[in-house]
């Protein structure tokens, strides 16, 4: 992963990150009805699975990658 790679996906973490904590702080202040909650959390989820996906995605790439000092055996 790139520098600029790594920072694109930090901002990326990071928006999902607060629009999240937003749409948290609307399910907890009740204004919303009972329909607009509910599609603020099928929303919620969406995010949810999309910052799953993206520390998935990095989980396997820096596996992929060696650490310095380590060879593969055979």
């Amino acid at each position: 992963m790139t520098a600029d790679s790594a920072d694109s996906a930090d901002d990326t973490l990071d928006q999902l990150v607060t629009r999240l904590e937003r749409a948290a702080e609307q399910l907890r202040s009740g204004d919303l009805s009972a329909d607009a909650a509910a599609g603020l959390v099928e929303d919620c989820a969406a995010l949810a699975s999309q910052a799953s996906a993206e520390l998935e995605r990095r989980s396997r790439e820096s596996e992929r990658e060696s650490l310095p000092g380590q060879d593969s055996l055979l």
